[in-house]
């Protein structure tokens, strides 16, 4: 049974709260959230959620932000996935986990930096994506009605302004960019860098457009890289989006992938400096619930468990 229209509106009224708190971050210029030694000591960074509960609280237990202070996590992609509804209705239960982002940019709003990401652009556009032979979009628009009945399209358009707010990207310290994807071949077709600093229009979201082309990217060749470093102005890169079997992956020498989805997860906790390599990008890669796996293996440059071909996520 739905809950009543006044608990609906009140979430919409929380999504709209923060969407407000982003945009009006301190820390944010443009499109990026700067960070720095002023500003922070640390961020946590995590990636793919797609609904994983279990996941998504243990990242909380790590962050500890009361006992943290000028502690930062990031978050991206928490749309679509995770347990149904039970019952036999079969919505998708991850516009919970957006609600909870939501709350909780309002309980540390200069501290939680939830970034753009695929699924969420494509909420925002009602773009289709289709896996296991399912609409997630679809699931996720039964999953709103289940919880909210009459109440669903006042909290739908809140959620889209709220998604509608977000960064692109946090950028530490200058050199390191922390993005959901990186685009494809920015060797022939360079980026935009002026995304970060103007306004998103609705060409941008569009496919093709800047920044649709930006965290839906699968291009991990050393040549896309480092163009993309002279076009962005960053040296380093950490980015989700691409399935890993040990939950990191480092496909080229100056990129970390991070996954968040399933047992293997992982995170990194990063100090905030400046003259941070590679290797102490990985050196912050952590286990969300178990030590790595014997040997690292799969961890090597060039390695990513690329299931790209077969699944879109």
């Amino acid at each position: 049974m739905p809950v009543s229209l006044e608990i609906a509106q009140q979430t919409a009224e929380t999504f709209q709260a923060a969407a407000e708190a982003i945009r009006r971050m301190p820390l944010r210029h443009g499109n990026l959230v700067l960070l720095d030694e002023t500003n922070a000591d640390d961020v946590l960074i995590t990636a793919d959620l797609h609904g994983n509960r279990t996941n998504y609280h243990r990242i909380l237990e790590i962050a500890a932000l009361d006992e943290h202070p000028r502690r930062h996590v990031v978050f991206q992609e928490v749309c679509h996935g995770g347990p149904a509804y039970p019952g036999g209705v079969g919505g998708c239960m991850s516009h919970l986990m957006l609600e909870d982002i939501a709350e909780l940019t309002l309980r540390y709003p200069e501290r939680v930096h939830f970034l753009m990401s695929n699924h969420e652009l494509a909420e925002l556009t009602d773009h289709p994506i289709a896996k296991g032979g399912k609409m997630l979009n679809l699931l996720f628009r039964t999953g709103l009605q289940a919880m909210y009945g009459e109440g669903a399209e006042t909290v739908r358009g809140a959620y889209l302004d709220f998604l509608g707010s977000l960064p692109i990207g946090l950028r530490i310290a200058e050199q390191v960019l922390v993005l959901h994807s990186l685009p494809k071949e920015c060797d022939q077709r360079p980026f935009q860098r002026a995304l970060f600093e103007r306004e998103i229009t609705p060409a941008d979201c569009e496919c093709g457009g800047a920044l649709s082309l930006l965290v839906w990217g699968r291009d991990f060749r050393q040549e896309n890289v480092d163009a993309f470093a002279v076009q962005s102005g960053a040296e380093l890169f950490i980015t989700g989006h691409e399935p890993c079997r040990h939950g990191f992956a480092a496909p080229n020498t100056r990129q970390v992938v991070l996954d968040c989805c399933g047992s293997q997860g992982h995170y990194m906790l990063l100090p905030v400096r400046s003259g941070l390599t590679q290797g102490d990008l990985l050196e912050a890669v952590l286990p969300l619930h178990s030590e790595r796996p014997s040997g690292e293996e799969g961890l090597g440059i060039g390695q990513v468990d690329s299931v790209s071909a077969k699944v879109k996520r």
